[in-house]
């Protein structure tokens, strides 16, 4: 990447956790940095100053991206800063209520469905009409946020959350192959059991050490290992790689 040329890339949830940690990242790689956050503002502020302290440029917007209107308003803030994004990662979401199916009402199942499935295809949606050589875009890389709860299915505990993790991971696959001759590519990253403060804030601050000597490799993931995985799939290094679901689970 030419410093004179900094490309740019947006964060969906980038105040905490594992969007705090891709936001990090792609400062330290010498991207601009646009990080969106719905309510913690104190968060988003020191994820910027991060960005900054490493040279790198950063915009925060606050968007809930379960929103229309918000999502809009967040792509025409990344334009009238830096342009066109090169890079969308889509990382904001939530898991709404610990429980089993029958414990889960209609409005919570809605609410994780507006941020998980439809703020990801909203952004999606606005970044291939920037960055496709359909509509004169130079082209560029999303990365969507799934979980391996898409596969296991989260039983007991967030079998809503997991089918809308399967949700985001049609979306990866329909969507790279619609836009590969387009100069675009997607590709999803699923994080397994990963240390963040998630946990205890749905209601279960004993999981990680509950559930981590079940994991093969007998930890919970860091964020940081997950940003990792999200800097190589907006990196030229994965330049053949459209259409995947990477798992970052250490063997579950």
């Amino acid at each position: 990447m030419s410093a004179a040329t900094p490309r740019t890339l947006i964060v969906t949830g980038g105040s905490k956790g594992i969007g705090a940690a891709i936001a990090r990242a792609a400062g330290i790689a010498g991207f601009r940095v646009a990080l969106s956050y719905k309510g913690d503002a104190a968060g988003a502020e020191q994820v910027a100053r991060a960005i900054e302290a490493a040279g790198a440029e950063a915009l925060i917007v606050k968007a809930d991206v379960a929103q229309e209107a918000d999502v809009l308003a967040l792509f025409e803030a990344i334009d009238a800063r830096f342009g066109p994004p090169d890079v969308l990662v889509n990382n904001a979401g939530g898991v709404g209520p610990l429980g089993r199916v029958e414990a889960i009402g209609a409005s919570a199942l809605a609410e994780v469905m507006a941020i998980n499935v439809v703020g990801s295809f909203l952004c999606c949606r606005e970044a291939v009409k920037r960055m496709s050589t359909r509509h004169g875009g130079h082209g560029g890389v999303i990365v969507n946020m799934s979980s391996r709860a898409a596969e296991l299915g989260g039983a007991g505990e967030w079998v809503h959350y997991a089918a809308s993790k399967g949700a985001v991971n049609s979306l990866t696959i329909g969507l790279a192959r619609e836009v590969a001759a387009e100069g675009i590519r997607v590709n999803a990253v699923a994080p397994g059991l990963i240390a963040t403060n998630l946990h205890a804030a749905a209601g279960a601050p004993d999981r990680l050490e509950r559930l981590g000597p079940s994991i093969p490799m007998q930890r919970p993931g860091t964020a940081q290992e997950v940003a990792d995985i999200v800097m190589w799939l907006a990196s030229p290094a994965s330049a053949y790689v459209t259409g995947a679901i990477v798992p970052v689970a250490g063997g579950r």
